[in-house]
């Protein structure tokens, strides 16, 4: 996967005490993406838009708020979390991903 005529936010996201990070890019169709990674733990992120995450490396379990089964996923697979939720994340070997976000809903 790659991507051309990005820009890319100088900025890295750094969530939990620096284990999860990444960098926000925009593509020219003006699609809001992230690059990241993740490393070994268990992690509660919330949406505002809804997310779609393809894994490019490594492995984990997905918790959706709407759910109580852990789903798992690995490298070429991808989830998908709606808008305005959350969801859990274990991650077991360090998770690499690309995450493509929809439209914020109200």
């Amino acid at each position: 996967m790659s991507f051309k005529n990005v820009e890319i936010k100088k900025k890295a996201n750094v969530y939990h005490d620096g284990k999860v990070t990444s960098r926000t890019f925009i593509t020219s169709a003006g699609e809001m993406k992230t690059l990241g990674v993740m490393l070994p733990g268990t992690y509660r992120f919330s949406t505002q838009a809804s997310e779609v995450v393809d894994v490019t490396q490594g492995h984990c379990r997905v918790k959706r708020a709407d759910s109580q089964a852990w789903e798992s996923y690995e490298a070429g697979q991808s989830f998908d979390i709606p808008a305005n939720s959350h969801f859990d994340v274990e991650v077991t070997a360090l998770l690499d991903y690309v995450c493509h976000f929809g439209p914020i809903t109200s």
